[in-house]
């Protein structure tokens, strides 16, 4: 038998990291111990019910029985431009410049490969970041550069990412910040791939998109990567969209045509729906701005510092101490809460605390801080 397949062998593909949720099962059991159950802050996932007119918008279509398209309906993508220009000023954009996707974690794995991202060539990403950032990388066999807040992308860099507001931090790049960037990536020949997903939760600043105006960049080469997960609870139907550069958008439907990479019907029926009314993701706005209210002063009065946290849907929170006894800490109260090492080495003194959850469990976590 060869070694190759043999028992004991490598398994085939890329070696990825663990997956990182997996080690907060022992914390997650203890916090599920206590006596008024677990309030769980960590993963962010949404917890408010999908607004009804979505709902209806997925079912009114449920039986189209033909596949759907790759590019997605023109009414979504008209949709989606209108929807850019009218909550974040994002003009000079085309339909044809916007591709719907199956969520934005699929994009954010596969971009560097569908961009022909090869070994040896380098991913730039931030110091603090989405861990899918590094296994898209990883998945194409680049190398990662953690890159310090204001620190430029070095030469050999095929993609850089940006995240503003940043997940986990919550801080927020001014458009000077971000031009600074796009122009030093697009200098060394590098895509840029501005990961926007909480663009609408700004609290103490106003996030900007990389595609705004008035962060005086050029558009070749850059990509916005947009999710509804958050503003419009749509987690569970797996709902984003990608636009910028239109070549660049052209080269990734291409691909994800001969890929098989389709938003289903229903799901860009509801995209659309969604895309078209602000008055739903003003009100989970609003509901997240009421329950930040209630948490961030509770954990500042237990003695944590909370940092940066602008916008999103994180407090990155400090104790002071390493990330994982704060996680126990929490975990003995029945809170959990993800540790900063997530994210990056630089987060291991941090924990990232997710604003969603109910307005009884964020009551609960509050009282359960000042106790």
């Amino acid at each position: 038998m060869s070694s190759t397949t043999g028992p004991g062998a490598a398994a085939p593909g890329p070696r990825l990291p663990d997956f990182p949720w997996d080690s907060l099962a022992p914390h997650k059991a203890t916090a599920n111990a206590h006596p008024d159950g677990i309030v769980d802050l960590s993963v962010g996932t949404p917890v408010d019910p999908v607004p009804a007119r979505l709902q209806e918008a997925l079912s009114a279509v449920a039986d189209v029985p033909g596949y759907p398209a790759t590019h997605g309906t023109p009414d979504l993508r008209e949709a989606a431009v209108e929807s850019l220009r009218r909550r974040y000023g994002i003009t000079g954009l085309e339909p044809d410049a916007v591709l719907p996707t199956i969520g934005s974690k699929e994009l954010v794995a596969w971009l560097p490969t569908l961009l022909g991202v090869r070994p040896g060539d380098v991913v730039a990403i931030p110091d603090l970041a989405y861990p899918t950032y590094e296994v898209g990388a990883k998945i194409a066999g680049a190398e990662v550069v953690r890159l310090a807040p204001g620190e430029l992308p070095p030469a050999a860099t095929r993609l850089l990412w940006l995240n503003s507001p940043s997940n986990p931090t919550g801080r927020v790049l001014t458009a000077d910040e971000l031009g600074r960037m796009v122009r030093a990536a697009q200098d060394a020949g590098a895509v840029v791939a501005s990961d926007e997903c909480y663009l609408a939760l700004g609290w103490d600043a106003e996030p900007v998109s990389v595609l705004h105006p008035s962060v005086g960049a050029a558009r070749d080469g850059l990509l916005a990567v947009h999710s509804l997960s958050k503003s419009s609870n749509l987690a569970g139907y797996r709902a984003g969209f990608v636009t910028g550069d239109p070549v660049l958008v052209a080269r990734l439907l291409e691909l994800r045509k001969h890929a098989g990479m389709i938003v289903p019907r229903p799901v860009q029926e509801a995209v659309t729906a969604a895309l078209r009314d602000d008055e739903h993701v003003a009100a989970q706005r609003d509901l997240y701005a009421a329950r930040r209210a209630v948490l961030r002063p509770a954990l500042e009065a237990a003695g944590f510092t909370i940092e940066h946290s602008q916008a999103g849907l994180y407090l990155w929170s400090t104790r002071g101490e390493d990330a994982w006894a704060t996680v126990e800490w929490l975990a003995q109260r029945g809170i959990l809460a993800a540790p900063g090492t997530f994210y990056g080495p630089d987060g291991s003194r941090h924990v990232r605390i997710a604003l969603t959850a109910t307005d009884e469990r964020i009551a609960a976590a509050a009282k359960r801080l000042g106790a």
